[in-house]
């Protein structure tokens, strides 16, 4: 709000700065934000749908338990409707891109599969890296991969995640990402056998929308509380056996919701 640019973008004006980084060390706590309330729920039915390797926005009100979800509007957009294959679809969107990347040979690449075998047989890799960005299949998507690319890094039996994101909308979008790339690092430290450690996001354009002024600046009156702690089922050793009741909250206080209009 005080430093960054005005400038005009594909859908409205926003204030921004360019290649910000945020680290959250989980031995803090999990880094849910604090003031306002986090869907969470939202938060790990989207990334268990992403882990599915799903397109299909059904299967995410499915787990969500929702007739609507943050992807409907995308799903349902004038611009998209005449690509989807069904009603619903979303395209090549994360996870086909995680679970079952197209090369150029006709083969399929599970690069989240890939990652956790590095991460358990060559904890050194330097390229223990999942991308979600495929130029050659942009047009294919219902909305291009925000959160670009995440990679691993192991030390010493700690597992660390460090995320890139495209577009960052601070005040809606940001919290969320956070605590979902925090949760996949606990998942992940999980079936591994390491222990998760820091979670780093860079933000290339981290924006705010001038219609979120007011909401931001209440937001940031309101004093943070004490962060929770994350529980995931002790028994799950495998990134795909992770339902909704395997992953909880514990000790969660927050201010109430802001509400937001998202910008699409």
């Amino acid at each position: 709000m005080d430093e960054g640019v005005d400038r005009q973008g594909r859908n409205a004006v926003t204030r921004a700065l360019f290649a910000v980084q945020m680290r959250f060390r989980m031995s803090d706590g999990f880094p849910a934000v604090t003031t306002k309330k986090l869907a969470f729920k939202g938060v790990k039915s989207e990334l268990l749908w992403f882990l599915e390797g799903s397109r299909d926005d059904n299967r995410l009100k499915k787990l969500n338990g929702s007739g609507r979800t943050i992807w409907t509007e995308n799903a349902e957009a004038d611009y998209w409707k005449p690509k989807a294959k069904f009603d619903g679809d979303l395209g090549r969107i994360y996870g086909v891109q995680w679970r079952s990347w197209l090369t150029a040979d006709g083969r399929t690449i599970d690069q989240v599969a890939d990652a956790i075998d590095k991460i358990k047989k060559s904890p050194s890799d330097r390229r223990i890296i999942v991308s979600a960005w495929n130029p050659g299949e942009i047009d294919q998507m219902a909305l291009p991969p925000c959160h670009m690319l995440f990679q691993f890094f192991v030390a010493n039996g700690r597992l660390s995640l460090h995320m890139v994101q495209r577009s960052c909308d601070m005040f809606l979008g940001v919290p969320f990402n956070i605590a979902s790339y925090s949760l996949l690092l606990h998942m992940v430290a999980q079936v591994t056998g390491t222990v998760a450690d820091e979670c780093i996001l860079t933000l290339n354009d981290a924006h705010i929308y001038h219609e979120h002024f007011d909401a931001v600046n209440e937001q940031l009156s309101r004093e943070p509380m004490k962060l929770p702690a994350l529980w995931l089922n002790p028994e799950i050793k495998d990134i795909d056996g992770f339902t909704m009741d395997d992953i909880r909250l514990k000790n969660y206080e927050s201010h109430p919701v802001i509400p937001a209009k998202m910008i699409v």
